[in-house]
């Protein structure tokens, strides 16, 4: 068999030729003989920078070229609108001798190309899931004509969906084309960070008669680490609050030296973090008479300033530091960063490997992060608070990922109810009306509710029918009811993710970008790192007007971090048990996880599960990731409080919580241990009224249904039964 590169497009080879590649690395090798000689779908599953997006489209667009198609021929779906343009731009330079067409689709494409498209479908076509399923529901009858001769769907990023309810609607959108058209694409998922192949390749391949196979180059990339910790003093006293200043002040002018002479990412945690971020590294700027090389990134800012800051990273000449969310983590091309600095600590070995995968894109240098911990230390406060978790939860992901190789395993929902609610009454806007059969037939063949029983379907559909979602005709047939038109014509009926109503930010008629939470005039915030007064809001509009300001800041959206898997909790435990020091630790990290392995050890902190806390309380640290410590709290708050004389059960997920009652440690203890094993069915775990949601739609579900939902993928008992035996275990042996 001749060489693959030979068998690549002429159009393809030129432009490997022009940039002077030597050879086709191990995943473009391998995805060529998958593609050109076996009728399998694809997994690659390699670092960043390994050349996966080319592995896909080369040989994919050698069959375009050979065999130009009748429709779209290429799907790529994609996670953010950032990367889709940066692949339009990529695959527009590749193909710009082949006359092959790309399109790309999302909110802001203007109207007059999306029409070219759907006049003449051909080509690559590159999406959101959110433009997709407004394709699906709002023009069913252009589907056949678009994707009649679909020959391959394309999934970057596909751990990014896989765990979530999107990737849900992505499995589903699938199929619907391939019923509407009457295609069968294969498929193709694009990963730098899976380590569970199986579970990736039976999400790829749900619904399929095909093989997934999988590509997995084993490629060794040099790594610079370095973690650093700054504690922030509590300041009851002038002298205290000169001296929290002064650290604060330390924590900012080391980011900023670490960064303002590269081309740099500082990812945070949240957008308030990010904003902050650029604010107080442009304050230090200004105080030093230095250049502001200073931006932000994140989905609640303008396009425009996001693509300002992308810019001035890939292609800008001189230094530039962007403060980012989750917006950068993903697989957008960057160029040569130089540096990737954290500040605290990611939830996740997955996020880690994205984050470290945006430096070190050349061959020769090496991936470098550095962890800038922060932690507001206080003396006096409760004894597990003393502890510097993210300083832990830093290590422990370096080390699980390092020196195992370790990356959470991905999950996939079992009662997705929120994702039913939007495929069924998207499926139903697409079809305009139908008989309850069909509809139950369209919706439950559909690979994620395969698991939904017909009787639980029927109980569902009633109570939408109840709700007015969904109309009964005189006929018998179902069409969207009122309420349920209300649901589905607004635009964010697209995205299956909870996004918070938000209000746009104008300077004069500049679009600076969004904000959830909306002060009153006359009151400031920070937005694309920049102090904002607030002139007038426009509420009907859902506008906010604002003049450039110097006051305070203040955080204006809202939401929580993710959740923390167990692994990386035992993995913080096993830490302050040991006694090594972690060559890529600072001196100032090395001297607080010293001292809070002495406070563990002094305090019993790490031999016991319940501890005394003063009084009438106790602290339990169960060592468990957030699922598993949610399903504890819900034991204890609605099986145990009452028949213990619990007082009050204060959580601070996922390390600890503080119990308080008249009840000994041992009872408390024994107790927990006993109704665990008890328990039958997690449902149990919640009182007759809590339907607590797990999604965006579950506000319009009957609730009868979300508890069994919620029991099936928001708890996890036996793990809890499992931890209560480990302990029963070790106190007996």
């Amino acid at each position: 068999m001749s060489h693959p590169f030979y068998r690549l497009a002429p159009f393809i080879q030129e432009f490997i030729y022009k940039r002077k590649w030597d050879k086709l690395r191990e995943a473009q090798v391998e995805a060529c003989r998958i593609l050109f000689d076996t009728p399998n779908h694809l997994l690659i599953a390699s670092g960043t920078a390994s050349g996966k997006t080319e592995a896909a489209f080369f040989p994919a667009l050698t069959e375009l070229h050979h065999q130009p198609s009748k429709s779209v021929g290429i799907l790529y779906i994609g996670p953010l609108k950032a990367l889709i343009n940066d692949q339009f731009e990529r695959l527009n330079d590749l193909l710009r001798e082949a006359h092959i067409p790309v399109w790309h689709w999302h909110g802001d494409v203007p109207q007059s190309e999306k029409t070219k498209l759907v006049k003449n479908p051909s080509g690559v076509l590159q999406i959101t899931p959110e433009s997709l399923e407004g394709l699906l529901m709002n023009k069913p009858n252009a589907i056949p004509a678009l994707f009649q001769d679909l020959r391959y769907v394309i999934i970057d990023e596909i751990h990014a969906f896989m765990g979530a309810d999107r990737g849900l609607q992505v499995l589903s959108q699938i199929a619907r084309i391939e019923r509407m058209a009457g295609c069968r694409p294969r498929r193709i998922g694009l990963s730098a960070t899976l380590s569970d192949y199986a579970t990736a390749s039976d999400y790829l391949g749900a619904g399929s008669l095909d093989s997934v196979e999988v590509v997995a180059p084993q490629g060794g990339r040099k790594l610079r680490l370095n973690v650093e910790h700054f504690s922030f003093p509590s300041a009851r006293t002038e002298e205290q609050s000169e001296h929290l200043a002064n650290a604060q002040k330390a924590y900012y002018d080391f980011v900023y030296d670490h960064t303002r002479l590269k081309k740099a990412l500082v990812f945070t945690n949240s957008r308030s973090d990010a904003e902050l971020t650029t604010l107080e590294l442009r304050r230090v700027a200004a105080r030093r008479q230095e250049r502001d090389v200073f931006y932000v990134h994140h989905g609640s800012i303008s396009a425009m300033l996001r693509e300002e800051a992308e810019a001035a990273l890939r292609t800008g000449h001189g230094p530039a530091v962007t403060a980012a969310t989750v917006t950068l983590e993903l697989g957008i091309d960057l160029g040569e960063l130089e540096r990737v600095v954290q500040l605290g600590a990611p939830h996740s070995c997955s996020s880690f490997v994205q984050r470290l995968g945006r430096s070190g894109r050349r061959d020769d240098t090496p991936s470098e992060m550095m962890f800038v911990c922060s932690e507001e230390e206080d003396e006096e406060a409760q004894l597990p608070a003393r502890m510097p978790w993210m300083l832990l939860r830093a290590i422990a992901i370096i080390e699980l990922y390092v020196r195992d190789k370790w990356v959470e395993p991905l999950s996939l929902r079992k009662k997705p109810i929120g994702v039913l609610y939007h495929q069924t009454m998207s499926t139903l806007k697409a079809m305009g009306e139908a008989e309850p059969v069909e509809l139950a037939r369209t919706v439950l063949t559909l690979p994620p509710f395969r698991q939904m029983e017909p009787e639980e379907f029927k109980q569902f559909l009633n109570y939408l029918i109840q709700t007015d979602h969904i109309e009964r005709t005189e006929e018998g047939s179902l069409i969207i009811g009122l309420a349920g038109e209300k649901v589905v014509n607004n635009f964010r009926f697209y995205a299956v993710f909870k996004d918070d109503e938000e209000h746009v930010v104008y300077n004069g008629s500049e679009e600076i970008g969004s904000i959830t939470t909306v002060p009153p005039p006359g009151y400031c915030f920070s937005l694309a790192g920049l102090l904002w007064k607030v002139v007038e809001v426009d509420t009907k509009h859902k506008a906010v007007y604002v003049k450039p300001a110097l006051g305070k800041v203040d955080t204006l959206w809202l939401g929580s971090g993710g959740d923390v898997h167990t692994m990386v909790v035992k993995k913080m435990r096993e830490i302050l048990e040991e006694y090594t020091i972690y060559p890529y630790l600072a001196a100032n990290a090395v001297n607080r996880l010293e001292r809070a392995r002495r406070l563990a050890r002094e305090s019993g902190l790490l031999k016991q599960m319940i501890i005394p806390a003063g009084g009438d309380s106790f602290f339990i640290l169960p060592w468990v990731g957030s699922k598993q410590f949610r399903t504890l709290e819900l034991l204890i708050k609605n099986k145990l409080s009452e028949r213990l004389y619990l007082r009050s059960v204060v959580p601070m997920e996922p390390y600890y919580m503080v119990v308080a009652g008249k009840v000994d440690a041992e009872t408390l203890m024994e107790q927990i241990r006993l109704e665990s094993m008890a328990c039958e069915d997690p449902i149990s775990l919640l009182t007759p009224d809590e339907a607590p949601y797990l999604g965006k739609y579950d506000e319009f579900i009957v609730p009868d249904l979300i508890r069994r939902a919620f029991a099936e993928d928001g708890l996890d008992i036996e793990s809890v039964k499992e931890l209560f035996l480990e302990h029963k275990e070790a106190a007996q042996g």
